[in-house]
This record gives structure tokens, C-alpha cells and sequence, in this order.
């Protein structure tokens, strides 16, 4: 994180936050200053130490270093929750599509996956539900991420006995579009029209027409081209959560909280803090900016109320088109790298 994006983070939470504001007591004695506290937090998260790691630097105690780490996250999710964890807007999705049809899938907008956090101090009694057989108790984070390691969605909070299938049912990340409120998006493959963006996955994920799988053993050149293409860009959210444990420790070491909403907090305010970090050093290709005078193939646009939220779901679960699609794609990319 460079220094002028976290002089801005406790700038908004110094005038923003009661908990960060600079006190003076009876006496005139100026409290903790706001630059300490955020210090505190962001150590904590960013090297995944106890809370007493950080006296002897910042000098505060165990007890208000740990309060500064839940006040912090608790901050960063109301103060920028809404701008860093969003969904795709249009303009987003128009710069998605570009990127996925220059690396050869039109119509892909990201990749979808799913990582494990261990949660040492899992309570005795809820053991056996977040441990699958004699694994560590774990609590699952579901993530869409694009080609610019942002994530547009996050689901966190499913036990560990819970599989990729059993995490979907339960997850968010097609709301809007059965909801009726997501952008309509219209693309051509292969000489054919869809309506449904997608998401790139591995082979546990349905047949859905928002899904495409790789080919498992593949037959064939066309084939074998088109499970390495889709190997390598669904790879983006495997890189996504390698970062996102690089850059906070507290992700990759076991937590030790007791308490689940606080680990939740926590997930999701170092996910906010990664987005902003990503648009801070502007990691979007350059092409990206002016894609808009080129010839393109698809469209975006406001939604409409022309279907129910039943037909919108079996929509997005049509086998199908899963089907069709995944072979216009085969054909696709092989008429656009074929001769490599």
C-alpha cells in the first residue's frame, strides 16, 4: 500500500469515525492520535501478529491495539464498502467483455473459486461442522475476480463440510441478474447471439449457461487448444488469492478470534483494502481506455422487466446453451489461434 493511499485512509477515518478522532481528556492530554491506531490495524492485518506484537512500535496496549483492529475493519467496510465491493457497473462490464474477447472468450467477464481460511479457535461444539473428516476446522471464502486481480464478488462464511455446489446454493453472486437489475449483455460467438455473460470455472460447477468448465481430457487439437486457453484464464482468481494472502498475513495464518462476525470483518474489509490498493496503481491495461473506438461485438444495457424471477433463474441454469456455447467457444478460438 503506498504511503499517500494510507494517509487518505486515516484522513476519512480521523474525520469520519468518532473512535479515530484526536481527544484531549480533563487535563489537555491529547488522546491516541489517529495515525497510531490505523497503524496498529493495518500491522496486524498486514503481518497477521497478535495483538501485543505492536506495543513496543506504535505503543499501545493489547487491549487497544485489538480494538483498534475491530474499529478499523468495522471503518474501512461502512467508508468504502460501496464504492470498493460493488458490482459491475456498465461501464465495468464493457471494459470486462473487452479483455475477455481479446483473449479469446467473448463474453467472460471473470473467474469464480473458492479458498479456505483455518480457524484455530473454532468453538468445541460447531467442530464438526466446519471440519471435514480430520481436516483443521476452516471457514470458506467464495470470490469473482477479473484479469486486474479486482473482486467483484465475495461470499464468506460457509463451513468447511460445505463443498463449491453447496456454497453456490447458498451464495449471492446471481441475485441481480434473477432479481432483474443486472445490465443485459448481448454478445456474439461463432456466429450466434447470447444474452448471459459468464464466469470461468473448474469441473465441480454445473453445466450452467453462466458457467464454462475446461475439457478434462481433452480429444483432439481443438479441444487440447481450448482447455489450455480456459486453464490459463481462470487461473486469475487462483492469483487473486495468492495476493490477497501476500499482502494480509492475517488471511494465511489460522485466526485466533472467537468470534465468527469479527472474522468476517476482517475478510472483508483486507478484500476492500486489496481493491483499493489495485486501483491505486492502476493496474488496467492501457488498451483498456480506448477499446471504445474499435470495432466491437457485444453490447451492454440497462435491464428489463420482461421475465419473471422463475424464467430469469432457468436462464441462467440452461444446460443447453452451456452446451452450445461451450462449443461456439471451441470453434472460436480455434479460428483465432489455431495457426499458433
Amino acid at each position: 500500500m503506498s504511503k499517500s493511499l494510507f494517509m487518505r485512509i486515516v484522513h476519512r477515518l480521523s474525520t469520519e469515525v468518532e473512535y479515530f478522532a484526536a481527544t484531549e481528556d480533563a487535563v489537555g492530554r491529547r488522546s491516541l492520535s489517529p495515525l497510531q491506531k490505523c497503524t496498529a490495524a493495518i500491522r496486524q492485518l498486514a503481518y497477521g501478529g497478535g495483538a501485543d506484537t505492536v506495543d513496543e512500535y506504535v505503543r499501545l496496549g493489547e487491549s487497544t491495539a485489538r480494538n483498534c483492529l475491530h474499529n478499523f475493519t468495522a471503518a474501512i467496510i461502512d467508508l468504502f464498502g460501496d464504492e470498493y465491493l460493488r458490482r459491475p457497473t456498465p461501464d465495468d462490464l464493457e471494459r470486462l467483455l473487452h479483455k475477455g474477447e481479446e483473449r479469446g472468450f467473448p463474453g467472460m467477464i471473470g473467474s469464480i473459486d473458492c479458498m479456505h481460511w483455518e480457524w484455530k479457535n473454532c468453538p468445541t461444539s460447531w467442530k464438526g461442522m466446519y471440519s471435514r473428516g480430520t481436516d483443521k476446522p476452516t471457514i470458506v471464502l467464495e470470490a469473482v475476480a477479473s484479469y486486474d486481480l479486482w473482486i467483484w464478488h465475495a461470499f464468506f462464511g460457509a463451513p468447511e463440510t460445505m463443498n463449491d455446489l453447496n456454497i453456490l446454493d447458498r451464495s449471492p453472486v446471481f441475485d441481480d441478474i434473477i432479481n432483474g437489475i443486472a445490465p443485459e449483455v448481448n454478445y456474439n460467438v461463432n456466429g450466434r447471439e447470447y444474452d448471459l455473460a459468464y464466469y470461468l470455472t473448474y469441473g465441480i460447477y454445473p453445466e450452467w449457461a453462466t458457467f464454462i468448465k475446461s475439457i478434462s481430457l481433452p480429444q483432439g487439437e481443438k479441444d487440447s487448444l481450448f482447455a489450455k486457453r480456459q486453464e490459463s484464464a481462470r487461473k486469475d482468481v487462483e492469483r487473486v488469492f495468492r495476493v490477497l494472502q501476500a499482502r494480509f498475513a492475517v488471511i494465511k495464518n489460522p485466526s485466533k478470534l472467537w468470534s465468527k462476525s469479527k472474522i468476517a470483518k476482517i475478510m472483508r474489509a483486507c478484500i476492500i483494502l486489496h481493491n483499493m490498493i489495485v486501483k491505486d496503481e492502476e493496474r488496467t491495461d492501457t488498451r483498456d481506455k480506448t477499446f471504445h473506438d474499435q470495432d466491437i461485438s457485444f453490447c451492454v444495457k440497462m435491464p428489463t422487466e420482461l421475465f419473471d424471477a422463475l424464467d430469469r433463474r432457468a436462464t441462467v441454469r440452461d444446460r443447453p446453451v452451456h452446451r452450445q456455447l461451450k462449443h461456439d467457444l471451441i470453434e472460436y478460438l480455434w479460428d483465432k489461434f489455431g495457426d499458433e
